[in-house]
């Protein structure tokens, strides 16, 4: 290990310490009221008075948020409390099944089972009305946070279009001015209270631990950061493999460590400050305003560096060139602080409750200095320029980069065009907004690019053929490598549609956003999305995705597990077994299908409709498709053909290689693949071979002279035959005298073997062995009878001086 990774370490245990040593009560009011506590989940009546205390309006964003986070805490209680009376109310209905449904007036019924079934029949009304209850309960709380976001929507649209006093017009100075004193008496109390805390740490008995606490949250921020870095470089490189999982997974890595470090830092210095009582209300606010901004900037600058990786340039993500990576060193850390600087100031607004006036100051400061930030650069990305080398580099890169590179340049820079012409005009928070929407679309698109990178690299490492997962995978399971590889790009798919998703949610949020906020925006699209009829909601989704690479996984193993393990002791012929687990996976699939509908929230009953539709497709033109689709099922279950046979099909013939969904390939002699359709087998004739009888038959007719030993003939080819290994010895082979034709005897041989395969090769074996053993008994052949045809002879010339006929 080496000095810098045990610095590191030690100065985190010093803060651990320190962080301990404050004690539990040490911590702010806001963390302790934050804590979790266990207690009983609370009832309908109880979650109905915590939502009529709540106020129906807000007078600013920061109140606006903290109101819909308490509707949401109390959606969350009353959908938990309905989650549990819902078993409960099915054991009562379960129960009152067992009991059965009271007797007709006058039948006799045994009173303890009718006590029973009234208990129940009472206590199962109860727990429905609470049920009914708290469905309401969620519903007045889902409609109370929408329509704080509407009202929060409408007044922030009618801030953006106000119009107020340009800054290159004297009354916008005047403005400041006249409420230069109004506002610092607004910043006293704030002021007071940070004097007062000046004054508890300088006291005696306070002035160490607060200087210490100072000290180490100080050299946690700055050298803790620089020192954790190094020592996660040094780890990525002892534990994890070279590639480009490591060096994403770095990036991240080195983010949310240094997040931890400041905020384990700040957390404490926070702790210490509590323990010595230096903390008011307003201290308190600013203190998560400041770590709120502390984090803001650690995030910035870890991101930043991380992804330019100046140190270490073969370790960088994106494709940037070492020089412009140089050039863009020192943005990450202005982007943080320029973003701080105005973040802050307006979040302090809302604290003191500033004048109008200050508000626009506010904007107008952040506008102009956002827009500065993002002009430098854009000249930052532009090439160097420095004579004929540089122009010929400038000309190569501008060639090379793409075409909505350029555009976005383009658009950013009319941006920040209409962000001065604004802030001229007097529509200075428009003008903010924009400013701080194009920064923190930088910020996040940044970090999600880290993030899609990453979901890339790591469902090639863990799904990637080449990967050494991906192998144990092929090995263990039987995928081929473009399976794994397909797979892994589908799943790469969904994370980044995913993520896709959580940035969109982020990008619409304000600079400075925090996760959290970011998961509870998310959160209130998790109704779903209703088109028509149909409601989509992304757990759904992500529940189907889910059954379906499940499903199908398991559907794999356990075909993996009948071909591998259970049919290998079994009689099946392997034709059967493929039959089986062709029909397992058609099956399986179905099933699995299904599943993924029922948890997409699709029902039977629109199932019945898909299948309507369907119907009406097959009827005009996926008539063949289904025919072919419902003959390989027959085949499959008949099994009138199968893997293995030798069929003839018209002047077609071969060995049936694979029985798919529509078609059955068949493998001819010359090693080529005939794809038949499998309406084929069904509407035609077909002479299978090897159907009801495997063994292949070899027949050789020989002729003989009338004067050869029949005997001796008989015993040379039955001799030759039983000599052959590849003959059967049941049923033994045999030799008739068919008969004499033209002169000549004629012998007929027929053996056996074992498949019709081997017909052809067997008996050319023969007859060279038959040809061979009827030389050496000096057993000629009958020689084939030859017809000549002689021309009838030609009549003789006539003489030259003869006189033609009839002269």
């Amino acid at each position: 290990m080496s000095w810098n990774t045990r610095l590191g370490a030690a100065l985190a245990l010093v803060l651990a310490v320190l962080l301990l040593h404050a004690g539990p009560g040490a911590l702010p009011a806001h963390a302790q009221a934050q804590a979790p506590a266990a207690e009983a989940a609370p009832d309908v009546a109880e979650l109905r008075a915590q939502l009529d205390r709540l106020p129906t309006s807000a007078d600013t964003g920061e109140e606006a948020r903290r109101l819909v986070r308490e509707v949401d805490a109390i959606a969350t209680g009353a959908q938990k409390f309905v989650a549990q009376r819902t078993g409960r109310l099915n054991d009562l209905n379960a129960r009152l099944g067992e009991l059965g449904n009271p007797p007709a007036a006058g039948v006799g019924e045994d009173p303890d089972i009718t006590r029973q079934r009234a208990a129940l029949t009472r206590e199962r009304n109860s727990v429905d009305a609470d049920i009914r209850l708290a469905k309401l309960v969620m519903v007045d709380a889902q409609q109370r946070a929408n329509e704080l976001l509407a009202r929060r929507r409408q007044d922030f649209e009618a801030q953006l279009t106000e119009r107020a006093a340009s800054p290159l017009t004297q009354e916008f100075w005047a403005d400041i001015a006249e409420a230069r004193p109004q506002d610092l008496r607004r910043l006293q109390p704030l002021a007071d209270e940070l004097q007062a805390a000046a004054a508890v740490a300088g006291q005696d008995e306070h002035r160490a631990p607060v200087l210490w606490a100072l000290l180490l949250a100080a050299l946690a921020v700055t050298l803790g950061n620089v020192l954790v870095e190094r020592g996660l470089v040094a780890l990525a490189q002892r534990v994890l493999p070279g590639g480009r999982l490591r060096r994403s997974l770095l990036v991240i890595a080195v983010v949310t460590a240094n997040l931890l470090v400041v905020a384990l830092a700040f957390r404490g210095l926070l702790a210490v400050f509590e323990a010595h009582d230096m903390m008011g209300e307003l201290t308190r606010k600013l203190a998560r305003l400041a770590q709120g901004a502390l984090l803001f900037i650690t995030f910035v600058v870890s991101l930043g560096r991380a992804l330019l990786a100046n140190a270490r340039p073969s370790w960088r993500l994106p494709p940037i060139a070492d020089p412009m990576a140089r050039r863009l060193r020192a943005f990450p850390a202005l982007t943080a602080l320029v973003g701080v600087l105005v973040w802050v100031p307006t979040q302090i607004n809302a604290l003191v409750d500033a004048s109008y006036a200050a508000v626009v100051a506010t904007h107008v400061a952040a506008a102009l200095a956002l827009s500065a930030l993002i002009a430098a650069m854009l000249m930052r990305l532009r090439p160097p320029r420095g004579g004929p080398a540089a122009d010929g580099d400038a000309q190569a890169a501008a060639a090379a980069r793409p075409l909505w590179v350029g555009t976005l340049r383009a658009l950013v820079a009319l941006a920040l065009v209409a962000i001065v012409v604004l802030v001229g005009l007097g529509y200075v928070a428009l003008a903010s907004t924009i400013a701080s929407q194009l920064t923190w679309t930088g910020i996040v698109a940044c970090a999600f690019y880290v993030l899609f990178k990453f979901a890339d690299d790591l469902c090639m490492a863990l799904l990637g053929s080449r990967s050494a997962s991906g192998q144990r995978l092929a090995g263990g399971f039987g995928f081929s490598a473009s399976t794994l590889d397909q797979a892994a790009v589908l799943l790469s798919g969904l994370l980044r549609l995913a993520l896709f998703f959580y940035m969109v949610v982020t990008l619409v949020a304000p600079l400075g956003t925090g996760p959290g906020e970011v998961v509870q925006r998310s959160s209130q699209f998790g109704t779903g999305l209703k088109v028509g009829e149909f409601e989509i909601v992304p757990a759904a989704l992500l529940s189907a995705v889910s059954v379906l690479v499940v499903g199908f996984v398991a559907l794999r193993v356990l075909r993996h597990w009948l071909q591998q393990h259970y049919f290998p002791t079994t009689s099946l012929e392997p034709g059967m077994r493929s039959s089986i687990a062709t029909l397992l996976g058609y099956v399986g699939g179905i099933v699995v299908v299904a599943f993924a509908l029922s948890a997409l929230g699709i029902g039977v009953n629109r199932i019945a409709w898909i299948a309507s539709a369907l119907s009406v497709g097959i009827g005009f033109g996926l008539q063949a498709i289904v025919q072919n689709f419902i003959s390989g099922l027959i085949l499959l279950a008949e099994r009138p053909v199968k893997v293995g046979d030798w069929v003839v099909l018209g002047t077609t013939e071969g060995d049936v290689k694979r029985i798919n969904v529509r078609a059955t390939e068949i493998q001819l002699g010359d090693r080529s693949t005939l794809i038949v359709p499998n309406s084929e087998f069904i509407t035609k004739t077909v002479r299978n071979m090897t159907l009801a009888n495997a063994e292949g038959r070899v027949l050789i007719r020989l002729p003989m002279p009338l004067t050869s030993d029949a005997q001796r003939v008989r015993e040379l080819m039955l001799a030759a035959c039983q000599a052959h290994p590849a003959v059967l010895a049941a049923p033994a082979p045999s030799l008739t005298l068919e008969g004499i034709e033209n002169g000549q005897l004629i012998f007929q041989a027929i053996a056996y073997v074992a498949s019709p395969r081997q017909a052809g090769s067997v008996r050319s074996d023969l007859l060279f062995s038959i040809l061979d053993a009827l030389r050496q008994a000096d057993l000629p052949l009958a020689a084939p009878m030859l017809t000549m045809a002689v021309p009838p002879p030609a009549a003789p010339a006539p003489p030259a001086d003869a006189a033609p006929p009839g002269g």
